[in-house]
């Protein structure tokens, strides 16, 4: 699937990631990049952006590594988040770059990493999370 396609699924799925502007700009293969663009309404007191949508960002970037594991079909729920914020994100761009840790059987498990946009090689913030499939009923 193409980039456009795991972005609308996103914006549909979780509507705010829409309002936010989030773009996907790579998902396959248990990975997908994303960019969270600027937006002052995301802001925190010293010009940086809140927790809360650094948070958004990571939880739909580990869900659009996962759908690219099902092309494009995937109803597993968060279960878990740790994120360690290392350093300020500053205004944005920021860029999520996650990756599938364990994605098979009912609990899977991923990693993101957030930097600002053209400074991949300075982690703003790591972020671990679990996820669960639902159980299909009998």
């Amino acid at each position: 699937m193409a980039p456009a396609e795991y972005e609308r699924i996103i914006h549909r799925g979780v509507p705010l990631a829409g309002e936010w502007g989030v773009r996907v700009l790579h998902a396959a293969g248990g990975t997908a990049r994303l960019e969270l663009p600027f937006a002052e309404r995301l802001l925190r007191p010293g010009n940086t952006v809140s927790g809360p949508a650094i948070m958004g960002l990571a939880d739909v970037a580990m869900w659009a590594a996962l759908l690219s594991l099902t092309e494009g079909r995937d109803e597993s729920l968060t279960a878990s988040m740790n994120i360690a914020f290392l350093r300020p994100c500053g205004p944005g761009p920021i860029i999520a770059e996650a990756r599938i840790i364990k994605g098979s059987g009912r609990s899977l498990f991923g990693e993101v990493v957030i930097t600002r946009a053209g400074e991949a090689d300075k982690p703003c913030v790591h972020v671990t999370t679990g996820w669960v499939r639902p159980e299909r009923p009998a």
